[in-house]
């Protein structure tokens, strides 16, 4: 199975680390011109050269903006004004109880996981239909299904992605343009090992253990019994934004070692 991107442009938000920089290598290692977005400059220029490194004869340009405010998502449309591939990556999460969680904090989770996609889709989708190919995907989480007590503030925003792809994917229909979600479980990003920096240091156990440990403590239901690789995700979003997976629009894509106990 051969997936090749040449001539076609990917747009992947929040790709200066984690699982968004994951994607941009994968996107650009199969042939496409692959756009990277963080908040500051100097994280977008280390992001390209990392993408550079995995693929040398990519072509990759960089875009710094606050997507989670409207402002920002209309500077990436004006530098980048058309996209055959749009990755609706960017996301922020945290543990925190839902009686300490502030108004403010609901509102800018929903402004930087939700309506950065819904802004970014509208502003690329009519494109895509004039063109007849297209691809929308949402990042959104197995915390979508399964809302963590510690974050159902992140949960909800997980939700509310994969509305808002079945909902586009409907709206897309016979266009040739596919919508589709993809739903991470634990993964080992950078803020994922963030998080379980302080527990490694506090038992001596390396953050691979550690990482073990919190997906049968949190996430007993993991089939894999660990958190998945950054790679491991960015494989399945690669092949969904490929001509490969022209029958594949409207779904939530799991790539969550099975923490989802569901057969459908």
């Amino acid at each position: 199975m051969n997936i090749d991107l040449q001539g076609k442009v990917a747009i992947v938000t929040g790709s200066t680390q984690g699982i968004g920089l994951a994607i941009a290598r994968g996107l650009a290692g199969s042939g496409a011109t692959v756009v990277v977005n963080g908040r500051k400059q100097e994280a977008v220029e280390a992001a390209i050269a990392k993408v550079r490194e995995s693929a040398p004869e990519a072509t990759v340009r960089g875009v710094a903006a606050d997507l989670g405010t409207a402002d920002g998502c209309q500077a990436l449309v004006d530098a980048e004004p058309a996209a055959d591939i749009l990755v609706n990556n960017l996301g922020i999460f945290g543990p925190e109880d839902f009686f300490d969680v502030t108004d403010e904090q609901w509102q800018r989770f929903f402004d930087v996981n939700v309506m950065s996609g819904v802004r970014l889709s509208r502003a690329y989708l009519p494109g895509m239909e004039k063109n007849g190919w297209g691809r929308v995907i949402f990042l959104s989480s197995e915390s979508g299904l399964n809302i963590p007590r510690e974050m159902i503030h992140y949960g909800f925003t997980k939700t509310a992605n994969l509305s808002v792809s079945r909902g586009l994917a409907k709206r897309m229909a016979g266009t040739g343009v596919t919508v589709n979600a993809v739903l991470p479980g634990p993964t080992m990003s950078e803020g994922v090992q963030g998080l379980l920096e302080e527990s490694a240091e506090k038992s001596g156990k390396s953050l691979e253990q550690a990482g073990i440990d919190f997906v049968k403590a949190m996430r007993p239901s993991s089939i894999i019994q660990r958190p998945a690789e950054v790679d491991e995700v960015a494989n399945l979003v690669v092949y969904v934004a490929s001509p490969l997976s022209s029958a594949t629009t409207g779904a939530a894509l799991r790539v969550d070692g099975g923490v989802v106990d569901s057969i459908a």
